[in-house]
């Protein structure tokens, strides 16, 4: 009985496969024009190549094809004027696809396919903590002071759900393309432990994908410049071109605070008159800063060196993203801190803000 139950399934799988008739999106833009396009777009290593496009007539742009594996892929129609474009991003399976596509951010829906429907749902969810968030901040704007402390515990039990959110949306979807991708382009949020907690649940057919080998190589970097660990050396260039080495002041009886920033980043900017601050307040008591920059223009970093006032040591390779200092230390975003000890041991990672002050405060006082 067993055997004609396998048979059975399997005969059935198969006349779904024979019967395939590929896909079919169907959609709608809020806004648009009978004649404008849409793009249907593919991202690779940070640029958006053009794979499709469809015209909208009648109110609705279609399209139409085969596709042999389900991947990520985005649709964009770029507004007059060159305003920000409309843009949602999907799973190009083979099914009946709808599409209504809003220029708000996080308004368009994507439905009709299994990976679309369970990714609409992780979407859905992380929207309404979203919202609970900008709700939340609101308040903590009309909040007396004494009541704000309040309203920032509740801010960071809100990034906690945010993480949740996106631990359950890669559990529920392991056996999927969906859980990888999900696992690739959230893991900037979670620990290292949760990160290999979620890749060992993965099944055997994902665990050599490109970037579950790449999360797993950055995870073993990371754990040899965790805290405790000793610091890993870097040898860069100043600005002025010369050879440089973070050993040339980590390790040497002084607190080193290793900031990975660059001129292009917004958050580096608003964070650096603190820094500055911190130096002068600190930098005659055992204290010196290392800044490595992952510019890729000379001339931008060192404006950005002159603009933000920043005096103290500075190193790069230019490289961008695929800085070998970046790599070294697994950077994920920017800023960045690593706070070395006077024996050259890690002792903190990742602090910002007021957090990084009182941990200065702390260790220097």
């Amino acid at each position: 009985m067993r055997k004609l139950t396998y048979l059975f399934v399997a005969v059935v799988l198969g006349l779904a496969s024979c019967t395939s008739k590929g896909y079919t999106i169907t959609g709608t833009l809020e806004g648009s024009a009978d004649g404008d396009t849409v793009f249907m777009m593919e991202q690779t290593e940070r640029q958006f190549l053009s794979v499709d496009t469809a015209v909208i007539a009648k109110g609705i742009f279609t399209f139409t094809g085969v596709q042999d594996s389900v991947v990520n892929r985005y649709l964009v129609c770029r507004g007059e004027d060159d305003l920000q474009p409309a843009y949602v991003d999907f799973f190009l399976e083979n099914g009946s696809i709808k599409v209504k596509m809003i220029r708000t951010e996080g308004g368009s829906v994507v439905s009709g396919t299994p990976i679309n429907d369970a990714y609409q749902a992780f979407k859905n969810n992380l929207q309404a903590v979203f919202a609970k968030q900008r709700t939340l901040m609101e308040e903590m704007t009309a909040a007396a002071p004494e009541e704000q402390e309040a309203k920032a515990t509740e801010a960071k039990a809100l990034d906690k759900e945010i993480v949740s959110v996106m631990k359950e949306a890669v559990n529920s979807n392991k056996d999927t393309p969906l859980g990888v991708f999900l696992l690739n382009t959230c893991n900037y949020y979670m620990e290292d432990d949760d990160i290999e907690q979620l890749i060992s649940i993965l099944p055997a057919q994902y665990q050599n994908n490109p970037n579950i080998v790449e999360l797993k190589n950055r995870i073993e970097q990371s754990r040899g410049t965790d805290v405790g660990q000793r610091f890993a050396d870097l040898e860069l260039k100043s600005p002025e071109g010369n050879p440089v080495k973070l050993s040339d002041y980590a390790g040497k009886g002084k607190l080193v605070l290793v900031d990975f920033w660059a001129s292009w980043c917004s958050p580096c900017r608003n964070e650096m008159p603190k820094l500055v601050e911190a130096y002068a307040k600190y930098k005659d008591k055992n204290f010196e800063i290392v800044g490595v920059s992952l510019d890729q223009d000379a001339e931008s970093w060192k404006k950005g060196l002159e603009e933000l006032n920043m005096t103290w040591p500075q190193m790069s390779d230019l490289n961008y993203w695929n800085s070998e200092a970046a790599k070294i230390y697994a950077i994920r975003g920017i800023p960045h801190v690593v706070l070395i000890d006077g024996e050259g041991v890690i002792v903190s990672r990742g602090l910002h803000g007021e957090e990084l002050q009182n941990k200065l405060a702390e260790l220097l006082q």
